[in-house]
């Protein structure tokens, strides 16, 4: 089992921290940097940072906030929303993110993994998926912050996403993310069955028993943004139970 990594999640619209439920219905918590200072502070292992609304207005404007946080916090740094082209991945990498995560953008032009993976590397290139069930046993993908529909089975745009050269796997459950519902198990099965890349897992975490669950799964990250953002549990807290549980998690530098 790899080293399970504890990533909180951050989704900003603007200057500001912001969290609903099913990606809508956006509360504003207050400065994104506060945040993952504190976060960091508790042993974070990375950080994500998500544009909210970035697909939206076709680009993501969280380079200055990155170059901001890399000041005070040494743990890698992942930021999508709004990653259209070559030359936003660049900014992004430049400002001090250590991988960028593609979603609306990879599903409209796929040869844009392609193309990021052999000039910035795999391992810089996180594809991300934003997933509603729509039967028994399929989800759709989605973009636009899981707004639109994509036509596309989720199972079968991983792996082609993963033929393309990306080098870690990033999935929301549209339906659970904001619930603590727990993540959509049945979800993750299905993809850890077929993913030989990293595995995160974000959406509707309530428990360090999710966590458990999702690592037994084959998961390698744990997305997690509600459950810190209202104090409901810290990262100490969620380290000590996998811990406990036999969990190998990623030494703290």
């Amino acid at each position: 089992m790899p080293n399970i990594r504890i990533i909180p999640r951050l989704d900003i619209k603007g200057e500001n921290l912001i969290k609903g439920i099913h990606l809508e219905g956006l509360r504003v918590l207050g400065l994104p940097n506060n945040f993952a200072l504190e976060y960091y502070a508790q042993g974070a292992d990375e950080l994500i940072y998500m544009d909210a609304v970035a697909s939206l207005y076709g680009r993501n404007s969280l380079a200055k906030l990155i170059s901001e946080s890399t000041k005070n916090i040494f743990i890698p740094l992942t930021v999508g929303g709004g990653i259209r082209s070559i030359d936003n991945i660049q900014e992004v990498l430049d400002s001090g993110a250590d991988k960028v995560a593609i979603n609306t953008a990879a599903i409209g032009n796929p040869m844009i993994i392609r193309d990021a993976a052999q000039i910035f590397g795999s391992q810089s290139i996180v594809i991300s998926i934003e997933a509603k069930r729509i039967g028994g046993n399929k989800w759709e993908a989605y973009t636009h912050n899981g707004r639109e529909p994509s036509g596309l089975d989720v199972l079968d745009w991983v792996s082609r996403a993963l033929d393309l050269g990306a080098g870690e796997v990033m999935i929301t459950s549209v339906d659970r993310e904001g619930t603590r519902k727990g993540y959509d198990f049945e979800l993750i099965e299905k993809v850890a069955r077929i993913v030989p890349a990293p595995l995160i897992v974000s959406g509707g975490m309530g428990s360090t028993n999710d966590c458990i669950r999702a690592v037994e799964m084959g998961c390698d990250g744990l997305a997690i943004a509600t459950m810190l953002h209202y104090k409901k549990i810290s990262i100490g807290n969620i380290k000590s139970d996998l811990h406990r549980s036999g969990i190998t998690l990623r030494p703290e530098v």
